[in-house]
C-alpha cells in the first residue's frame, strides 16, 4: 500500500487492532506469510528486477538490493522461525504487594507504531513486518528509492495475508519514495512511537538530528579487528578473510584491521585470501612496508589520515600498526561506531583487558564480526543493531520491541 494523507490514523487503529491478537493468531499469519512468500516468488523477482536495472552492478548495494529465490526461500525461514519464538508481550517483569495492599506488577506491552527508514534492502520489509508483528506493533515502512518496486511487492504480499486472516491490512504500510514521506514520517508525533533508522552513517545521523520521533539510532558499522601479538596466524586470517569478504555491504563488516608491531612479519599471510576478492588495502607506512611486494601492487595504497573511521561497504579495507594493545584500544575508541569490534589473541590477560575496555555493542574474542546478527544471536530475524545505550544494545529481536507498563490492584485504597 503506499500512503496517502491518512496513514497516520489508519496506522494508529491497526495498532490498536493487534493488541486483541492472539499469539496463536499471529503465529499462523506468519506461517503463511512465508509460505505466501515462496508462492510468489516471481511476481517479488520480477519487482526485484526493475529496481536492479536503474542500479549499476560495480555498485556495492547492488548486492543488498539484490533477491533470489535462495535468498527469499532464507527470508521465508527467518519467518518461521519468529514464530517458533515466545511472545514477548505480556510477561511480567515485576511484582510487588504495598502495605497498603496495592499489587504492582510491571508488565511488557507494545510500542504500538514502529517507523522504519532504511536503504536499498528489500528483505528488511519481510524482517520489520514479522518482528512487529509477533511482538504486536503495527509498522509503518520508508523505504529508499532504489528499491521501492521491491518493497512495494512485498508489502502487496504481507497485506494480502493480513486481508485472509481478517486483520487489518494496514498493520503494515509502505510510504511513498520520496523525501518528504520521510520528513512526514520523522514529524507524525502522537501517531508513531518509535523510529529506527536503517543504513549507513549519513541517514542516521540525519535521521537523528531531524525526527521529532523518539530514534534507536541502528546500523553504522565501522569495525575493527586487532591482531594482537599473541594472536593465533590460522585463526587470525580465516577471521579477518570471512568478516571482510561475506558480505561487504553490511554492517558488521571489517573495515579496519589494528596489528601489534611484533606481528607485522605475519601480515602478508594474514592479508594473502584477500586478494582473491581484489580487496583494496589502505595500509599506515609500517604495513604498507611489510605488504610491498606481498601483496598485489594494484591493490595496495598508503593510508592517510582519512583512511581511518569510514564504513568502507566496499572490498576495502585500512591497516593500522601499534605497539600496545592499549594503543590499538585508543585507535579502535577514536574510530569505532560502537557495533562490532574483535581481538584475535591466545593471552588470556589481553582477551579479559579488551572485553572490559572496549565501549561497543558487540565485543568479540577470536570470532568473526559477521556474526553480529539477531537470527546468529538466537533472535529469530533482526530488526536492526543498536549502536546506543539507551533501551537496546545490539541485535534488536523481539524484546526490544516492547515497552512496559505499570499494573496496579487493589480494594479501594486511596492516598493520604
Amino acid at each position: 500500500m503506499t500512503a496517502t494523507t491518512s496513514w497516520k490514523q489508519t496506522s494508529l487503529e491497526a495498532s490498536r487492532s493487534l493488541n486483541l491478537v492472539t499469539d496463536q493468531s499471529i503465529n499462523k499469519v506468519l506461517l503463511a506469510l512465508a509460505a505466501e512468500a515462496i508462492a510468489q516468488v516471481d511476481f517479488i523477482l520480477i519487482e526485484n528486477a526493475k529496481d536492479l536495472a536503474a542500479m549499476e552492478r560495480s555498485n556495492p548495494m547492488y548486492d543488498r538490493l539484490l533477491l533470489t529465490k535462495e535468498r527469499l526461500e532464507g527470508i521465508a525461514g527467518d519467518i518461521r522461525n519468529v514464530a517458533t519464538l515466545p511472545s514477548p508481550l505480556g510477561k511480567s517483569l515485576l511484582e510487588t504487594a504495598r502495605p497498603n495492599g496495592m499489587r504492582i506488577s510491571k508488565i511488557s506491552v507494545p510500542f504500538g507504531v514502529v517507523g522504519i527508514i532504511y536503504e536499498a534492502r528489500p528483505n528488511v520489509s519481510f524482517d520489520v513486518f514479522s518482528l512487529c508483528l509477533k511482538s504486536g506493533n503495527a509498522c509503518v515502512l520508508k523505504g529508499g528509492t532504489d528499491a521501492y518496486h521491491s518493497n512495494l511487492a512485498i508489502v502487496k504480499v504481507i497485506q494480502s495475508v493480513l486481508e485472509k486472516f481478517g486483520l487489518n491490512k494496514n498493520i503494515v504500510t509502505l510510504l511513498g519514495a520520496g523525501r518528504e514521506a520521510t520528513t512526514e514520517l520523522m514529524n507524525a508525533v502522537g501517531f508513531v512511537d518509535v523510529i529506527i533508522p536503517r543504513g549507513g552513517k549519513g541517514l542516521i545521523d540525519f535521521v537523528r538530528d531531524n525526527s521529532k520521533i523518539p530514534v534507536i539510532e541502528t546500523g553504522a558499522g565501522i569495525c575493527h579487528t586487532y591482531f594482537d601479538e599473541f594472536g593465533d596466524l590460522e585463526k587470525g586470517k580465516e577471521i579477518i578473510f570471512n568478516s571482510k569478504t561475506r558480505r561487504v555491504s553490511v554492517c558488521n563488516t571489517l573495515d579496519c584491521v589494528v596489528i601489534h608491531e611484533s606481528r607485522l612479519a605475519d601480515l602478508a599471510e594474514l592479508c594473502k585470501k584477500l586478494a582473491d576478492k581484489n580487496v583494496i588495502i589502505y595500509a599506515d607506512e609500517k604495513a604498507y612496508g611489510s605488504l610491498s611486494g606481498n601483496y598485489p601492487e594494484a591493490l595496495l595504497e598508503k593510508a592517510s589520515v582519512e583512511s581511518f573511521g569510514i564504513e568502507f561497504l566496499d572490498y576495502k579495507l585500512a591497516i593500522k600498526t601499534v605497539d600496545s594493545i592499549e594503543a590499538a584500544v585508543s585507535h579502535i575508541t577514536t574510530y569505532s561506531s560502537k557495533h562490532s569490534e574483535c581481538i584475535v589473541s591466545e593471552n588470556e590477560e589481553k582477551l579479559a583487558y579488551f572485553d572490559k575496555v572496549i565501549d561497543a555493542a558487540c565485543v568479540y574474542s577470536n570470532v568473526s564480526t559477521a556474526f553480529t546478527d539477531g537470527a546468529q544471536f538466537g533472535l529469530g530475524a533482526e530488526i536492526g543493531i543498536s549502536t546506543q545505550k539507551l533501551h537496546a544494545r545490539g541485535p534488536m529481536g523481539l524484546s526490544e520491541l516492547c515497552s512496559y507498563k505499570w499494573i496496579i490492584k487493589g480494594e479501594g485504597q486511596v492516598r493520604v
